[in-house]
């Protein structure tokens, strides 16, 4: 078996994700602790006990799903399993410094700092309201591509995430991305569906945010990760410091290259992921990319006793 830890992105955030991991593991608690005082504030109140829109806000998000990965990492770690069981780490979206963060490339703190920036940046790139995401089922990815394309009409339109082989989203001007979603329909798409997103991710309107993050990442200490990490935006695993930093930024803009991802994975022998952290979308999408990839959650502490149990 050839294992890789893959990392949710935003969307899979829940009320209470990682509580149990906390009470379960001391070292779990101490990741929400340090993330806490990191951003200054009990941000672990509002993931346990808080109001799930306040917890949907893209700046509270980003770094709550990466407090509960790095429990659940913490947690695995405590049993005895480290990121270098791993091959490799990937991550959907702001899982990819979730992912770093495992792999020791990013510590907690500079992490959680980074993914608030990134959130607040993301969020006031676009006036609420001028952009939009919607996914499209039944169409690849270039189908989807060229329905962008027509939908544009000298506005942003762009398929942001090319997830598996029967979801990609397409990101942009509002008005843009509700055309393209009528327009896949036309082309044979079996849904498209508007996503209660708060602004468009992945794609050109992001350039704002990007120069934010650019300036963000250029002042954190970045380490060579302890396994190799497939980024994102190229699809193949990197592992030098400085074009993590690049890729970092060319992501808030380029398209996750998911679908992609996984198949590299596949192609260098990954025959099991392990999602660490909230929810079980991405052994979904996995398991629609390839049949042949075992895929287990790892969120809670039960998850992380079956697959210890699994291994002995």
């Amino acid at each position: 078996m050839t294992l890789a830890f893959v990392f949710p992105g935003q969307g899979a955030q829940t009320i209470g994700m990682g509580k149990a991991l906390a009470e379960a593991y001391p070292a779990a608690q101490a990741v929400f602790d340090e993330v806490d005082e990191a951003l200054g504030e009990k941000l672990s109140n509002l993931i346990w006990d808080g109001d799930i829109a306040d917890l949907t806000l893209t700046q509270n998000a980003q770094p709550a799903l990466m407090a509960t990965s790095m429990a659940a990492m913490c947690a695995l770690e405590t049993e005895g399993v480290s990121v270098s069981k791993a091959a490799f780490v990937a991550g959907h979206s702001l899982g990819e410094y979730s992912a770093l963060a495992a792999a020791g490339a990013l510590s907690i703190a500079d992490t959680a700092r980074l993914l608030r920036t990134r959130g607040q940046a993301m969020q006031s790139a676009v006036p609420v309201g001028q952009g939009a995401m919607a996914a499209v089922l039944g169409l690849d990815l270039e189908a989807v591509r060229a329905v962008a394309e027509l939908a544009a009409q000298g506005e942003v339109c762009q398929a942001a995430n090319d997830n598996d082989p029967t979801q990609v989203v397409v990101s942009g001007s509002r008005a843009a991305v509700e055309r393209a979603a009528e327009i896949a329909k036309e082309k044979g798409a079996k849904r498209a569906v508007m996503l209660p997103v708060s602004a468009p991710f992945h794609c050109a309107l992001m350039q704002p945010a990007a120069e934010v993050m650019a300036e963000a990442l250029a002042s954190v200490e970045i380490k060579a990760p302890a396994v190799p990490l497939v980024a994102n935006v190229r699809a193949e695993a990197i592992s030098d410091p400085d074009l993590i930093r690049q890729l970092l930024v060319e992501q808030v803009t380029g398209s996750v290259r998911w679908r992609e991802s996984v198949q590299f994975m596949a192609a260098q022998g990954v025959t099991e992921t392990w999602e660490i952290g909230a929810g079980k979308a991405l052994s979904g999408m996995i398991r629609k990319i390839d049949r042949a990839i075992v895929g287990k959650a790892v969120g809670t502490p039960e998850d992380v006793q079956k697959a210890l149990q699994a291994e002995s």
